[in-house]
């Protein structure tokens, strides 16, 4: 099949607002639009001006009316509780439209923030939805963050009502969250008004009177009394969401997403992207608490009316590393969406693949991974594994959907491992030198966006148009800056090398730590790594690595340091100035998936840091800097 892809894309480029007007067709609205662009509107512009619109309905309400109340919209796989439940489109509504009526009565209305602390069960999907409902703008902070964290974003969002679950549930552990949320509310200087609590039976909260209200009791009250919420006609330029990045310091940067782009991007994404079709089985194994979550476990999947797996687990340990096939397998999926480092987990694991053959996958389509950079192995191991297409896409917390991706829906390109292959219509992406002037292909620079930003993008931070200039329009003037670093081949195709912050200076040479980390992971024996810079007197900074091996691995861990020594050296050559590896057991992480290298060096370099928010685990830092101080590496 020849791909659609160019002539999309032509389209795009001849004409984007009868590109994205087309795209908004899939859309119902309560008013049409006055301009498809404004570009005199907000920061740089809004789209959608003058139209009304509300995001809950074309997610439940109209699949309903259409008929299609009886399809499963939401189902819940919790291996880590041994629970699975399905929600329909019906069933979701009424979940939803009842919610709704408690924050109504709650006294939430239009505008109003609502912070929701919640894992993964169905109650958290419920709660942004039912915001959506009556035009409240949700801000979903991860189940768990520490108290000082979450005490921040409460500050900067100002709720009227916090949305909580009770705990959540880890591998071997139960997380008390309601504490975390009294110490919370305790620091912030803004006082919600009040708490909706859902307990759950693992761990069950202590209620403040005056303040915390049942959610069971609430929704079942509303229900008996038909008070659920009607839907409210927002602008489509109003806020949906405000999600706020990690890894900031100071106050954290308040991400907005509108109503009516995000929407129209997300639903063309969903077949043209992703090749899903209404009806079928869609899984995105991350988390609501991250951007991932919020395109396409809630929004992008119930905008399309297809079925969205909510996963309450892990991709090992859960009991096993073949718990994805065995999700897959029961509920139909025909595409997965997940980080790398899932894989890279699973690999390690089972690098021999030989729990995948326990399954029947034959209704699988693709592997969709983004997150993080996709090293080439972790990618030919998937393929030859599962025997599916296995496409890696690049975008990010601020754009909301993929910037650079292999539209499947479109008719796949032919894949390069490494890429994320090329643009996608609404993004003109071009690799700029340090002032902002375009570089040949193939050689390294900052990767930045052609302003005006496509629908569905951030059109500014939450309260803070000059920190959204600054932050990403001051740098390369009439760019975006994306802050990450690649280069462009002569196809067009885009490589994501590394952040513009991991870009290390040896010597006066800039180097990748991608195109390092991509050497060291070829190696036979190493199942997931990391290289850095560290400070040096006479270069500058010299690269280290740091290596994870797979399961089972008996060797010397010192001969294959060696080995990866080597590897680098012969492939990328002496000027890389690799001359040191260094086995691990696990690497920091945030919850996401995403290595913590700045916080790594930072130890190597004997700098002072600051916990990372989302670290998935601290203990690892611990381990890390053992093994840095047993090699003269950190004091």
């Amino acid at each position: 099949m020849t791909s659609r892809y160019y002539e999309a894309y032509k389209s795009w480029q001849t004409d984007p607002e009868e590109f994205w007007a087309d795209a908004a067709k899939e859309i119902d609205w309560y008013k049409p639009w006055d301009k498809v662009f404004d570009p005199d509107a907000g920061v740089y512009g809004h789209w959608f001006a003058g139209a009304e619109c509300n995001t809950c309905y074309n997610c439940l309400d109209r699949h309903v009316e259409a008929g299609r109340g009886n399809q499963a919209a939401i189902v819940y796989d919790s291996p880590v509780t041994g629970s699975q439940k399905t929600y329909t489109y019906a069933e979701a509504l009424d979940e939803v439209a009842t919610l709704a009526g408690v924050l109504t009565e709650m006294g939430v209305g239009k505008g109003d923030r609502v912070i929701v602390y919640m894992p993964m069960i169905p109650e958290a999907a419920f709660a942004m939805l039912a915001c959506a409902r009556i035009g409240a703008v949700h801000s979903v902070v991860f189940g768990g963050f520490a108290a000082k964290e979450l005490a921040t974003r409460i500050d900067d969002a100002r709720p009227v009502v916090m949305l909580c679950a009770s705990c959540g549930v880890e591998p071997g552990r139960i997380v008390a969250y309601k504490p975390l949320l009294d110490e919370a509310i305790e620091i912030a200087s803004h006082k919600p008004k009040s708490c909706l609590v859902f307990q759950r039976d693992m761990e069950r909260a202590t209620m403040v009177e005056g303040r915390d209200l049942n959610w069971a009791e609430e929704t079942t009250r509303v229900r008996a009394a038909n008070g659920q919420a009607d839907c409210v006609p927002v602008a489509a330029t109003d806020p949906l969401y405000v999600l706020y990045t990690s890894g900031t310091t100071g106050v954290p940067k308040g991400v907005v997403r509108d109503n009516g782009g995000h929407m129209v991007a997300l639903k063309w994404t969903m077949f043209n992207m992703y090749g899903v079709k209404p009806g079928e089985a869609f899984w995105t194994a991350s988390d609501v608490g991250w951007v991932v979550g919020h395109s396409y476990i809630v929004y992008a999947p119930l905008l399309h009316g297809s079925t969205t797996i909510l996963f309450e687990g892990k991709p090992i340990g859960t009991p096993d590393a073949g718990v994805f096939w065995r999700v897959i397998e029961e509920h139909d999926v025909v595409a997965l969406f997940t980080a790398p480092t899932a894989f890279r987990a699973i690999k390690k694991e089972d690098p021999g693949g030989k729990l995948i053959g326990k399954y029947d996958l034959s209704k699988f389509r693709t592997l969709f991974l983004a997150g993080e950079r996709s090293d080439p192995d972790t990618l030919e191991w998937a393929e030859a594994k599962l025997g599916v297409p296995v496409i890696d896409h690049w975008w990010q917390t601020e754009t909301g959907w993929t910037i650079a991706g292999n539209p499947v829906g479109l008719g796949i390109l032919p894949v390069k491992h490494g890429s994320p292959t090329v643009a996608l219509p609404g993004w003109d992406l071009r690799v700029v030198d340090e002032h902002a002037v375009e570089i040949p292909a193939g050689e390294m620079g900052a990767i930045v966006v052609k302003m005006p930003l496509p629908p569905g993008a951030l059109p500014t931070l939450w309260q803070n148009d000059e920190r959204f200039t600054e932050s990403y329009l001051s740098a390369f003037p009439g760019f975006f800056e994306t802050s990450d670093a690649g280069f462009q081949d002569e196809d067009g195709y885009i490589y994501i090398m590394a952040r513009t912050d991991d870009i290390i200076n040896v010597a006066g040479h800039r180097l990748s730590t991608g195109g390092m980390e991509e050497v060291l992971a070829s190696h036979p024996d190493v199942a997931e790594c990391a290289v850095l810079g560290i400070a040096d007197k006479l270069k500058g900074q010299v690269p280290i690595g740091l290596i994870v091996l797979s399961t089972g691995v008996n060797r010397d861990p010192g001969e294959i340091e060696a080995e990866t020594v080597k590897l680098v050296r012969d492939k990328i050559g002496p000027v890389a100035a690799f001359k040191t590896a260094l086995t691990v057991v696990r690497l920091p992480k945030t919850r996401s998936g995403k290595i913590l290298r700045g916080t790594i060096a930072k130890i190597a370099d004997g700098e002072e840091y600051k916990m990372p928010a989302t670290i998935d685990d601290p203990v690892v830092l611990d381990e890390i800097t053992e093994v840095l101080k047993a090699r003269g590496i950190a004091e």
